[in-house]
């Protein structure tokens, strides 16, 4: 399984527009080569450098196996929420430094049924035993 965006190369600056400094549209994402047998997709976008912890930016999960997000998707699979306790993309905007910022896919052999508003915690939770690939792209942001 492979991740990348036409926004930003691994490892690399993630443009303002994408931030909360920005337009806090989620980044154009795509997903090459899912494992044979895959049902669904579970995404979770979380910063590991923040001050308390790892903070979720973006939970989704139940999409289809697609091979491509769209920019700004807003309906695409259930929502989760974030660290600040709210459903859909909250950019990066880190109080201080550079921090890296995770996108992680996960494919998966069931839906998690999960329901509207479940955690970061309770996502990952639900998929153990369940995950037949993942694929991370990771990219950088600071003020």
């Amino acid at each position: 399984m492979r991740l990348t965006s036409p926004a930003f190369a691994y490892g690399r600056r993630i443009p303002p527009r994408f931030t909360g400094d920005g337009e806090e549209n989620s980044p154009p994402l795509t997903i090459d080569d899912l494992p044979a047998g895959t049902i669904s997709l579970a995404l979770v976008m979380e910063d590991p450098d923040a001050p308390g912890g790892t903070w979720a930016h973006w939970v989704l999960f139940d999409l289809p196996p697609v091979g491509a997000i769209a920019e700004g998707a807003r309906s695409l699979g259930t929502p989760g929420v974030n660290s600040w306790r709210r459903i859909g993309y909250g950019g990066p905007c880190p109080p201080s430094g550079i921090h890296r910022y995770l996108f992680r896919v996960f494919a998966l052999d069931d839906t998690l049924r999960l329901p509207e508003r479940s955690t970061r915690a309770e996502v990952l939770a639900a998929m153990e035993g369940h995950v037949l690939g993942e694929a991370v792209l990771m990219g950088r942001y600071g003020r």
